[in-house]
């Protein structure tokens, strides 16, 4: 049975409960890793990166009170601040008033880019390319077997002209990666086809690598509340007036983001994610339309609040780091069975996370909560 994320008073409780509270959702693995403390182990880490002289950590959280298309999930966060944890699980339990957040997230459509130079006739690589599809897709799956057994591989291809005069032209193909976040699929894409491209536009292929704008894997989550569950008719004012702020102004808009990638990112890290690629995929996908805009939006209603979201996440359940045990513990806490399930979840806590900010602004003011949490953690960690 999926355990509840409504859990009263779990900030309150010593740390040992709050351990024992989470270990029999977990495999004896991943609780017997949790029960030790987490954190990682040199030897490990010394797998994992380059130059290796030790580890650092960061707390290990979980936002609560997250429902999302009828079912609760714990979010793990990993994450220094107190106060984004505390806004998420907030911010959560306000949405759950009104029956939580829906959402949903596009197929895992990766895209490879090769950058081809001096092209003879630029203005024809559109049209080259379109005859070619299907063999490119065919050299591509070639590339990658064990994804196609998988049921992925390549989709589609295009090229788009850059600069007429230089001959500049970039060829994409679309890659189904399945669960897999997919770089290192999607270069080894690229590196297969760009001789062919080459020859078939009579050009040098440079570039050959996958664009962290991945508009093919787009999540989009939505909610619903009342304005008493925001604390009032005002506040939810003042939401919708702050939310059009960051719609009219490039400095507003970007920290209105920070607020929405406070939870997507502290939640990312827990779960092995890429969190680099996914904050250049959030900002590029921000400014795609010539201008910088808000990632969430708020609108007042008759009766109270509505709010969307929609932004990139290239995600990973296999590969990469998602491997250690850490992640693994972290990934059987937020019970996924997809990348699309995960990425809905994130798209609904960077929600979450930018109503908690919207709200203490138009509120109380960001401080004030904010302020007594942060004396709270330099108190616990003063020499």
């Amino acid at each position: 049975m999926r355990p509840t994320s409504r859990i009263a008073g779990f900030y309150a409780r010593p740390l040992a409960e709050r351990v024992a509270h989470v270990q029999p959702t977990l495999s004896p693995q991943a609780g017997a890793w949790l029960a030790r403390g987490g954190g990682l182990d040199v030897a490990t880490a010394d797998r994992m990166s380059e130059n290796v002289i030790g580890t650092t950590g960061l707390p290990l959280a979980l936002a609560l009170n997250l429902r999302v298309n009828q079912r609760d999930y714990l979010v793990p966060m990993a994450v220094e601040e107190p106060s984004v944890v505390a806004a998420a699980s907030a911010a959560a339990r306000m949405a759950r008033l009104g029956g939580g957040f829906t959402g949903d997230a596009d197929p895992s459509l990766m895209t490879a880019q090769i950058h081809v130079d001096g092209c003879a006739d630029p203005g024809a690589a559109p049209a080259t390319i379109a005859a070619l599809a299907e063999e490119l897709c065919a050299l591509g799956d070639a590339a990658i077997p064990r994804m196609v057994a998988r049921g992925g591989g390549c989709r589609a291809a295009r090229a788009r002209v850059l600069d007429d005069a230089e001959g500049a032209v970039v060829v994409e193909l679309d890659v189904d990666v399945g669960d897999a976040m997919g770089a290192n699929l999607i270069d080894t894409v690229a590196e297969a086809v760009a001789p062919r491209i080459a020859d078939a536009l009579d050009g040098h292929a440079l570039l050959r690598i996958l664009t962290n704008l991945a508009l093919g894997r787009r999540a989009r989550a939505r909610c619903e509340l009342t304005a008493d569950a925001v604390g009032g008719d005002a506040v939810a004012d003042g939401i919708a007036r702050a939310s059009r702020f960051a719609e009219l102004d490039v400095a507003r808009a970007v920290t209105h983001n920070k607020g929405v990638m406070n939870g997507v990112d502290a939640a990312a890290v827990a779960l092995g994610q890429d969190w680099r690629a996914i904050e250049a995929g959030a900002h590029g996908f921000a400014a795609l339309t010539g201008g910088y805009r808000p990632l969430a939006t708020w609108r007042r209603t008759a009766t109270g609040l509505v709010g969307a979201i929609e932004l990139p996440l290239a995600l990973g359940l296999v590969g990469g780091g998602t491997q250690a045990p850490g992640v693994r513990a972290a990934l059987e806490l937020v019970a996924v069975t997809s990348t699309q399930e995960l990425a809905i979840v994130l798209a609904a806590i960077g929600l979450a996370s930018n109503l908690a900010a919207l709200r203490a602004l138009a509120g109380e003011g960001i401080q004030r909560g904010h302020m007594r949490l942060h004396a709270r953690r330099l108190a616990g960690v003063a020499p």
